[in-house]
């Protein structure tokens, strides 16, 4: 069924609207998911389903050629106490679709689909190409993109939708959080302690603050250490036997997570303990075909400090969409439409000359 790419954006757009109007916060995608295999089943597509995940092959899938990945989430976080729209109410303004994840990443989402269906029934093409729109990114969830991977034949190379202004991201930051713990010495507040763990914390807050890894990346820069959680104390009249920090660290593509996590459990001024390690930094060869197709129609690459569902992956993958990153979680979310109508033409561009090279 071939159809042509304006009535294929129209639909994708209705689509997103469908989509906003029913919540999907991250674990509760069921009527989402149905949505997306109703609209594919609409051109033809025959699609599967593993939890919430709705994932499909085109139609001349050939088991000899290396496979191209379409994924995006359908999953949002739940919406901010300063919005003043209903965040379900999915309504165009000065050319502006508003609503919960019209940006994040309802766009890149309907956009990527929109571009498998252009491709759906292609012949002659040097990948396969998998389309998946996925659940539970937001809170990296048991049943999101990781629990579809093992299913799914070997991927050679991914697009993960997510609002880029459809400029590359061509590297992106890892991240590990841990917990720390500040000792001291617990005491009745009017008692001399020479071991306070607040005060102790001081030296500790500065060394976070203050210490840099060797390693800088050309296109990541450092690996980043944030504090960004402290607590301590219950009374007054008691110095509390320790404080509790929560460390975030945004891990550049010249560190492993192991790498950083082993260090810093040796050399930090506390006890740090890593909640996962399996949020890895992710990165495309510059050189690769599917970037070299991009610069070749204008679009800049850059290193992106966010993470997404590239960390599940362990193929070389770009992050590429419609919308900008800066309106995600923000109140009142929206998407412009022509971001969307630029951004189906361009995916459908970029795969062109990707998916066409000998």
């Amino acid at each position: 069924m071939k159809v042509e790419q304006e009535q294929l954006t129209n639909k994708a757009i209705a689509l997103l609207k469908k989509l906003i109007a029913t919540p999907s916060f991250s674990g509760e995608e069921d009527e989402t998911g149905d949505a997306i295999e109703v609209w594919l089943h609409g051109f033809g597509v025959k699609t599967q389903r593993q939890f919430n995940n709705i994932y499909a092959f085109n139609k001349h899938y050939d088991e000899g050629k290396p496979t191209l990945l379409l994924n995006s989430h359908h999953d949002t976080v739940k919406p901010n106490t300063a919005y003043t729209k209903d965040p379900f109410d999915a309504h165009v303004e000065d050319g502006k679709l508003y609503g919960l994840g019209s940006n994040d990443a309802g766009g890149c989402l309907v956009s990527l689909l929109a571009t498998f269906v252009h491709f759906y029934e292609r012949e002659n093409l040097n990948h396969n190409i998998i389309m998946a729109a996925t659940a539970e990114e937001e809170d990296a969830g048991e049943k999101s993109l990781r629990a579809l991977l093992p299913i799914l034949p070997e991927i050679d190379v991914a697009i993960v939708g997510e609002p880029t202004l459809m400029d590359l991201a061509i590297a992106e930051k890892g991240l590990i959080v841990f917990d720390g713990v500040v000792e001291g010495t617990p005491s009745h507040a009017a008692h001399p302690n020479n071991n306070n763990s607040i005060y102790n914390s001081i030296e500790v807050l500065n060394w976070f603050k203050n210490y840099s890894f060797d390693k800088v990346s050309d296109t990541l820069g450092e690996v980043k250490m944030t504090v960004t959680q402290i607590s301590a104390g219950h009374q007054h009249n008691v110095v509390p036997a320790h404080v509790n920090l929560v460390v975030d660290v945004r891990v550049n593509d010249r560190y492993t997570n192991q790498e950083i996590a082993k260090y810093l459990e040796q050399e930090a001024p506390c006890k740090l303990t890593p909640r996962s390690l399996r949020l890895n930094s992710s990165a495309i060869d510059p050189e690769h075909g599917l970037v070299k197709s991009g610069i070749g129609l204008g679009r800049k690459t850059y290193g992106s400090p966010t993470l997404s569902d590239q960390a599940a992956l362990s193929c070389q993958s770009v992050k590429l969409g419609p919308g900008d990153s800066t309106r995600s979680h923000s109140a009142n979310e929206f998407i412009h439409l022509h971001e969307i109508e630029e951004g189906i033409d361009l995916y459908i561009k970029i795969l062109e000359g990707f998916l066409s090279e000998n």
